[in-house]
């Protein structure tokens, strides 16, 4: 039944949450990761023969939105800290520093160092995950097998990899995270929407108001393929839902920023996206929304 495959499909992503980061070559690079089994990524494995290759890119040097070089003298991160603007803490729990670098609280991913990553540890992020209810003609649609209501996603299709996903971003550095959530949906999927200056203040107050009520769905860990021994990506996941489909539901979306494409796209099995753990919030998302039907209808 669908109860057990969702299970059994979550098992599979806990299996894979350590998954995109190893055995490949780096993004962006011709590096390539030293190979880790299975039972090598846990730092609690004795692997007394790893020697990754360290890699840190050109573009991180001296960006204000990058830490320096570890070595760096002046360099003096508080780790596991709010270091003044920088939040240095992680969603998994305190990590371990060994040298003046933290290690990857998942394990071992092949390669040291940042890659293109901004920070040193965690690299906070946050996703916002919109949804709504599929209409036409102002009444809902229904499943053809299920004769459920079909739950809609907005999703972005990036440039540079053409693979759909969810809209998002990192967290700048000052920046509260329900900022960051709005500024990225905005930034991905309202852009260039021709409406009147009148209109467009209207619209910026209801989606400021649309924004401040969401569902944490997730905080933690990302398996994120710029992952390093010493700088990952965490982040947190809100789903905000646009009920009747008269708020940011009603918007004909339009690509902005690195978004290639953008749409309403339907929440079902065939979903396949840039990261394994935006299918699993989808999964809790559809589990929740469908509860919900289910209560009112019987």
């Amino acid at each position: 039944n669908s109860v057990t495959s969702i299970s059994q499909y979550l098992m599979i992503l806990r299996r894979m949450i350590h998954f995109k980061c190893r055995n490949t070559k780096y993004p962006f690079s011709e590096v390539q990761r030293s190979l880790v089994t299975d039972d090598q990524v846990p730092w609690t494995f004795q692997f007394k023969n790893y020697q990754p290759v360290e890699y840190n890119s050109w573009v991180l040097k001296n960006k204000p939105w990058a830490d320096p070089d570890v070595s760096a003298s002046a360099f003096q991160p508080k780790w596991n800290e709010l270091d003044g603007p920088v939040n240095r803490k992680s969603y998994e729990g305190e990590y371990v520093v060994e040298n003046n670098r933290p290690l990857n609280p998942r394990g071992r991913t092949g390669i040291t160092g940042r890659g293109v990553l901004g920070r040193w540890g965690p690299n906070h992020a946050a996703d916002p995950i919109v949804t709504r209810w599929k209409t036409a003609n102002g009444k809902k649609i229904l499943h053809s097998k299920t004769n459920l209501p079909i739950l809609q996603f907005c999703a972005i299709q990036r440039r540079d990899n053409n693979e759909w996903g969810i809209p998002g971003g990192m967290v700048d550095p000052g920046e509260t995270v329900s900022e960051t959530l709005k500024r990225e949906f905005q930034e991905e999927t309202l852009n260039g929407l021709e409406v009147n200056k009148r209109q467009m203040e209207k619209d910026k107050k209801m989606i400021a108001e649309f924004f401040k009520s969401g569902k944490e769905i997730y905080k933690g860990y990302v398996d994120d393929p710029r992952n390093t021994d010493n700088a990952w990506i965490e982040t947190l996941a809100y789903n905000f839902h646009d009920d009747n489909g008269q708020s940011v539901g009603k918007f004909s979306l339009h690509a902005g920023d690195d978004a290639k494409n953008v749409k309403w796209m339907d929440i079902d099995q065939s979903l396949a996206l840039r990261k394994p753990d935006a299918v699993k919030y989808l999964v809790h998302i559809s589990q929740f929304f469908l509860k919900i039907v289910y209560t009112s209808c019987y």
